[in-house]
């Protein structure tokens, strides 16, 4: 069983509902049968009685075999015989969160989501920020570490007994936080979080798996350098801050082989106490949630919560010479504030959505996001250029939000010349029709977003943390609802004073110094 990276900020994920509806003819069902005849597309229809059913045109291989047809004689409509259909009724209103405090500080939310499975999590203030140099690289190993053997497990049974109630788990370490989560049956609630609270809490760090994890985690880095969007963004944070949000998310090779058992067991001890650890769930009883989780939480030390470690945001020049036909590239500056800043957190999540853009191949299918800034302004109008996206990464009290692009290398400089003029256009010339349509999209996304059970979860406990509540969805909507095309222009120029960032990979010879950057946006 192996988890996946992510890098993760708070939540987001898409999930759609779509109905059909047969037509009728005559009161009974329609089967419409197609064929080609002369080059034309014909139709036939065939009445489906409901007592006999669509008409077999003979005896299948086992009514041969056993003297009737083997088709089935009950309409799609109609319930099997024998096979008892219960209807759930909708409920008045959306379910509520809910939200309890054990007496080690540790918080228990959840959201009682109707359906017949719930997703739980552990989320923990701690990631890369909370490192120093001694220890550089454990939130990394840490995720490769997570669901191993524990004080009462061995690895094998922890994943035999994970299979066994149809469970998975996952886990994922980003600057801030930690997530653990597993989705499970509703009826299996009790066994799987005392699978989530044993891999958490009671980690044994053997030295064999350590090892046997950190070669794993060098494969994975030295693959990371055919990514040149995620080596760009952690590039971009390393020379834009000082401080917690400058140290590395993804470990340097320098650092791995230097990882140990103790070094990790020391990190856990420190950071993994009540009042920074929220368990969250979606799909489960909040009273029944609760009255699990006392006995297995009850040995988390509770303590004094450790202060953030603070951020300085500085700016900066990064590059790196790759051979190759391209010249990769992000220009990003600050958004001062951070999720705590939400009517700021939400104009930046709008701008967002108003500049897009994507690869010069639209993989979502024709149209998708082509209405966006970067679509029509820049992919549509420069043939050189292959990528061009907007990127933001948005912590507690600060931010970054920028453009990353790829383009042939003999283009670098215009490259970094479109980068610039893209930025510089969102606070000089905007349309409330492009802000309204970019408020529609990002709407849209949170709502089909939070139709997910894993996500709901996955909100509850990262907002906790954030904020020490949830706050209601209608606030955010609400919110989205009130920007104004004058909101993103004002917020796109406060970030245009603040010291660029540029972090580019490739062939560089042609990219332009950094001060002539800088000296643009001074």
């Amino acid at each position: 069983m192996r988890n996946r990276h992510r890098l993760s900020t708070v939540s987001r994920l898409q999930s759609a509902i779509t109905s059909w509806g047969a037509p009728l003819v005559g009161g009974m069902p329609s089967i419409q049968q197609y064929h080609t005849q002369g080059g034309l597309m014909m139709a036939q229809e065939k009445s489906v009685s409901p007592s006999t059913g669509p008409s077999t045109g003979g005896v299948g291989f086992f009514g041969q075999l056993f003297g009737k047809s083997s088709r089935v004689q009950v309409p799609l409509t109609d319930p099997l015989p024998g096979v008892d259909v219960s209807h759930q009724d909708v409920p008045a209103e959306a379910p509520r969160t809910e939200m309890s405090t054990l007496s080690n500080g540790l918080k228990v939310a959840s959201e009682n989501t109707p359906g017949a499975t719930a997703t739980l999590g552990l989320y923990v203030n701690s990631g890369s920020i909370y490192e120093n140099p001694s220890c550089m690289g454990v939130s990394h190993l840490l995720e490769y570490m997570a669901f191993k053997a524990t004080t009462h497990r061995t690895s094998l049974r922890l994943v035999r007994e994970v299979e066994a109630i149809g469970g998975n788990v996952m886990a994922s370490a980003s600057r801030e936080q930690m997530a653990y989560t597993v989705d499970t049956t509703k009826a299996t609630v009790p066994e799987a979080l005392e699978i989530l609270t044993d891999a958490v809490l009671n980690p044994k760090f053997e030295m064999w798996e350590v090892k046997e994890q950190i070669a794993k985690m060098e494969e994975d880095v030295k693959n990371l350098e055919d990514n040149p969007q995620t080596t760009l963004l952690e590039a971009v944070h390393s020379v834009a801050y000082n401080g917690g949000l400058g140290r590395p998310l993804i470990a340097p090779k320098s650092v791995i082989s230097g990882l140990s058992p103790e070094m990790v067991r020391e990190f856990v001890n420190e950071h993994y106490t009540g009042p920074r650890m929220v368990l969250s769930g979606a799909g489960v009883e909040h009273s029944e949630l609760v009255g699990f989780a006392e006995p297995l939480l009850a040995q988390v030390p509770g303590g004094a919560s450790i202060p953030e470690p603070p951020s300085q945001y500085i700016g900066g020049d990064w590059r790196q010479f790759a051979a190759g036909p391209l010249t990769h590239g992000v220009l990003a500056f600050e958004y001062a504030g951070g999720w705590n800043d939400m009517k700021g957190s939400v104009v930046t999540t709008v701008l967002q959505y108003l500049l897009g853009g994507g690869g010069s191949f639209s993989a979502g299918g024709p149209g998708k996001g082509m209405h966006s800034r970067l679509y029509t302004r820049v992919l549509n109008q420069y043939h050189w250029m292959h990528n061009c996206t907007a990127v933001t990464s948005i912590y507690n009290n600060s931010g970054i939000v920028g453009i990353f692009a790829s383009a042939e290398s003999t283009h670098a400089e215009d490259m970094v010349a479109v980068m610039c003029k893209e930025m510089e256009a969102v606070a000089q010339d905007l349309t409330e029709e492009e802000v309204e349509r970019a408020k529609s999209a990002a709407a849209s996304s949170v709502l089909m977003n939070l139709e997910s059970r894993a996500v709901i979860s996955e909100d509850i406990g990262r907002q906790i943390l954030t904020y020490g509540h949830r706050k209601p969805i209608s606030e955010f909507i609400t919110a989205i609802q009130n920007v104004k095309a004058s909101d993103v222009k004002a917020a796109m120029a406060k970030m245009l004073k603040t010291p660029p960032t540029l972090a580019t990979i490739g062939d560089i010879a042609n990219v332009p110094r950094y001060e002539l950057v800088a000296k643009r946006f001074s």
